[in-house]
């Protein structure tokens, strides 16, 4: 692949993945939640087990205390709260309330429907096809904005 190749593809990623953040940030806000992509990122590690202010800043990238702003701004919208942690008595455990599951269900139904519009173009098949080919190159890890 010749290096305009490389860079055209990576440009389209970037943007699909860009389009697929807000169609998703935006329809959970038409469901009627406020928030921004930050929350989702977030809740993608909190869910289902919840994390620590530490853990969820290396999820995120950003440093303890900026996770912690976020966090708090997160208990202030009734998305999260703090509990003991289970097994370490100086940490606090974060996790999503009724309505933090309640904004993650609507943030799946909202990549649904993004989904579901890449389908019509695509296929259905196509989309199992890219899923399968994006799934073997990055398999794991958080996924996080790039700040």
């Amino acid at each position: 692949m010749q290096n305009s190749e490389a860079l055209a593809l990576s440009a389209a990623l970037l943007a699909a993945a860009g389009e697929l953040t807000r169609r998703i940030n935006d329809g959970v806000v038409a469901r009627g939640f406020e928030g921004r992509p930050s929350y989702g990122f977030a809740f993608a590690r909190l869910a289902p087990d919840g994390a620590t202010v530490s853990e969820i800043g290396a999820h995120l990238g950003v440093t303890k205390q900026a996770a912690s702003q976020l966090v708090d701004e997160l208990v202030r919208k009734g998305y999260v709260e703090r509990r003991p942690h289970p097994v370490d008595a100086r940490a606090r455990l974060v996790v999503l309330t009724e309505h933090g599951w309640e904004c993650t269900r609507a943030a799946e139904e909202a990549a649904a429907e993004a989904v579901r519009a890449w389908a019509d173009v695509l296929g259905e098949g196509e989309v199992r096809v890219l899923y399968d080919r994006l799934a073997r190159i990055a398999p794991y890890g958080p996924i996080r904005p790039v700040w």
